[in-house]
């Protein structure tokens, strides 16, 4: 299984994506005539037909954040989620690179999308193109729940659990995804994977040609290892430049938080750079989880 990509509404996808195609480093996305016009797509320089779509709305929400998966991974959730009670219903994408699978709800509230038969696209160039995204992070009022019933329903494993979150992954990158503890559930981040740290440092140049700082970073993480800069985009959330995420074993040892403690004045392994807490806290309560669809019989 594989994070693929995400789907945000928010009220001026054209600027978002100008933003991300002109500064932060993405190329539009080809499409297919009358597939899901009102939508903009970006993609990145690897294999998947895009990483973030656009939506017009009045309102700024995460309509889905998708996975792609095996035919045999989907059955398997199927029967997982049907035996759970969450709300879920089938669903066909009309999203490039098509496919079907089903939509599920999260306790709460997160909106997952798992696709199967989802086509891939030839990889293109551009040093600076993100290649997929790394993870995508949320925030949860309980976020030992949100780890506990991903692992029982979903299959996912949890790899690290700090003061501050609940690190878990759906194949050997280290974490796919992570539940924050912050006392509401809402999009906390999204990640970007970059070629390697020149393209992370290119990229903080680039941003700040354009007067825009980092958050927080660059630095490096404890659980994962990933080289990282976060910033606040100017249509709300919060984004990542990303590398070197670690790939751990199936018996990788589930750490606790007491094993990711740091010297005094440093939250990450460098302690070079300071973190925009009030800003990043702000920007990460803006884009929350909306249900659309019905439930109905997988």
């Amino acid at each position: 299984m594989k994070l693929r990509s995400i789907e945000l509404a928010l009220p001026d996808p054209v600027a978002a994506a100008t933003f991300m195609t002109e500064i932060w480093g993405m190329a539009p996305a080809k499409t297919k005539a009358g597939a899901n016009g009102d939508r903009l797509y970006l993609r990145g320089s690897g294999p998947f037909p895009y990483l973030v779509a656009f939506e017009k709305s009045e309102d700024e929400f995460v309509r889905s954040t998708t996975f792609v998966c095996t035919a045999e991974e989907l059955e398997a959730l199927k029967a997982r989620i049907a035996a759970s009670g969450w709300a879920a219903s089938p669903t066909v994408s009309k999203d490039p690179g098509g496919g079907h699978g089903l939509l599920v709800e999260l306790p709460e509230g997160t909106i997952l999308r798992f696709l199967t038969d989802a086509a891939e696209v030839a990889p293109i160039a551009g040093r600076d193109l993100p290649v997929k995204l790394t993870h995508v992070v949320f925030n949860a009022a309980d976020a030992e729940a949100c780890g506990a019933a991903v692992e029982d329903v979903l299959g996912f494993r949890v790899s690290d659990r700090t003061k501050g979150m609940v690190f878990v992954r759906c194949n050997d990158s280290h974490h796919s995804t992570a539940f924050a503890r912050a006392g509401f559930a809402s999009l906390n981040h999204v990640a970007f994977e970059m070629e390697d740290m020149d393209a992370v440092m290119r990229g903080i140049g680039r941003l700040r040609d354009h007067a825009l700082v980092p958050a927080w970073g660059p630095g490096r993480h404890g659980p994962g290892a990933n080289v990282y800069a976060y910033f606040i985009a100017p249509f709300g959330p919060v984004i990542e430049f990303s590398t070197a995420v670690e790939k751990v074993p199936e018996d990788y040892k589930v750490g606790a938080p007491d094993d990711w403690t740091w010297p005094a004045g440093r939250i990450d392994h460098w302690g070079m750079s300071d973190k925009d807490f009030e800003g990043l806290r702000r920007a990460e309560e803006r884009f929350r989880f909306r249900r659309d669809w019905e439930a109905g019989p997988l």
